[in-house]
């Protein structure tokens, strides 16, 4: 029984330390309340391994690091407005400011970090 709580970490370990360099919180829009996470004209979360968009949130999990590049892919196992989903995500630090670029099947967007006291 001794060995429980050491399997049981070895094997939580990976997925709790993964979102660490994204975690924050991200306007959507230059203009957006940081206050306001997941509702239009609000931010964007990305907390514990999830992703907290608007009226939808998403688990990212099997996070795999993209060689030669500040980037992750992610499964994203998501749900919102009664629908349930699985797409993958690639996540990066934005090399021109503080924030993140998030690239969906087709579409990259780019997240300035809300400063501490904005939200």
């Amino acid at each position: 029984m001794t060995y429980l709580p050491k399997i049981a970490f070895a094997l939580l370990a990976p997925n709790l330390a993964f979102a660490v360099p994204f975690d924050g919180v991200y306007k959507q829009t230059a203009h957006s309340e940081c206050a306001l996470v997941g509702v239009d004209g609000g931010s964007l979360e990305i907390k514990d391994g999830i992703f907290y968009g608007v009226e939808m949130q998403c688990r990212m999990t099997n996070p795999v690091d993209i060689n030669d590049m500040d980037a992750t892919i992610f499964q994203m196992e998501c749900s919102g407005e009664g629908q349930t989903w699985s797409e993958r995500a690639i996540l990066m630090n934005d090399a021109e400011q503080t924030g993140i670029i998030m690239v969906w099947n087709g579409y990259a967007f780019r997240y300035s970090r809300c400063e501490e006291g904005e939200y």
